[in-house]
């Protein structure tokens, strides 16, 4: 145990409106990540996770460095400058603003959550660049009109320049009956031609025992996953552009060399990729 995770055991953050004594996802990823900002309901959860797969750190280490990667190459070599983050959970330097900004100044990061804990950290640690903007939108990603239609969002994201949108280690969190593609794809179709959709979506395809293992410790504490194929997470990127390697296991999308650690495929449950919405065509 490292000394943000010590920290956490000591002193967890405090909100009238969270609920401490029941395990929430985005407080055990902080967790086992080695943060600071959860309760003894989530490092118990987490505990138990790790204990049925042992992986689990270094799968949500590869998916946290594979989001620090797309978002590096979308705003140095993609020139995008406008970035909205679904689901962007406890904040964990670097953040999306921090890797955008040191890349591109004035880039321009919007994020959504509906946790009442990640709305107060976020307004005390998230600060942005003179040039750029930093803006939190409390929201559910099941209503993609309320986003869009957030004051927030019109201010922050200039209309008519591309943007990209962010949905990492989310949608495994989204039920058939959800309809996550469709959930996606509204979030999706208003931005113009140009944005970029960076996905990272779990996946049972490589090490099925103990991520089904881990599955049903979330299922037990009322957070029911859906894991998906390659094909089914290939249908997030119909119709877009996907950016070289494609659709491949978060630790080989472009790896930069710069980990420490060694990743087999059979640590990593979550397929990532990074697409292009092409320019509508004549009959669109």
């Amino acid at each position: 145990m490292d000394s943000g995770e010590t920290a956490g055991a000591e002193a967890g953050p405090e909100n009238d409106a969270v609920d401490t004594g029941t395990a929430h996802s985005a407080r055990i990823y902080d967790y086992i990540i080695g943060g600071k900002d959860h309760f003894p309901a989530d490092r118990e959860a987490g505990d138990a996770m790790v204990r049925e797969w042992p992986a689990l750190p270094v799968h949500m280490r590869a998916n946290r460095d594979f989001m620090n990667r797309a978002v590096r190459h979308l705003a140095r070599e993609a020139g995008i400058r406008r970035f909205l983050d679904i689901g962007s959970g406890i904040p964990t330097s670097p953040n999306i603003h921090e890797i955008a900004q040191a890349a591109a100044p004035d880039s321009r990061v919007v994020y959504v959550d509906n946790d009442p804990l990640v709305l107060d950290l976020s307004r005390n640690l998230m600060s942005s660049s003179p040039e750029g903007r930093t803006a939190y939108l409390e929201a559910d990603m099941r209503d993609p009109a309320g986003i869009l239609a957030a004051p927030e969002l019109r201010t922050a994201l200039d209309p008519g320049r591309p943007v990209a949108l962010t949905v990492i280690a989310l949608v495994h969190f989204l039920l058939d009956e959800h309809d996550a593609v469709g959930i996606v794809r509204r979030l999706l179709d208003p931005l113009p031609p140009g944005s970029y959709l960076a996905m990272s979506i779990g996946t049972a395809d490589f090490a099925p025992e103990e991520v089904g293992r881990v599955a049903r410790e979330y299922a037990a504490r009322g957070m029911p996953m859906r894991l998906r194929t390659r094909a089914e997470a290939a249908e997030f990127f119909s119709g877009l552009d996907l950016v070289d390697p494609g659709i491949v296991q978060v630790h080989r999308w472009r790896p930069d060399g710069t980990g420490t650690e060694v990743v087999r495929d059979a640590d990593i449950a979550m397929y990532g990729a990074v697409a292009r919405k092409p320019a509508a065509t004549p009959e669109d």
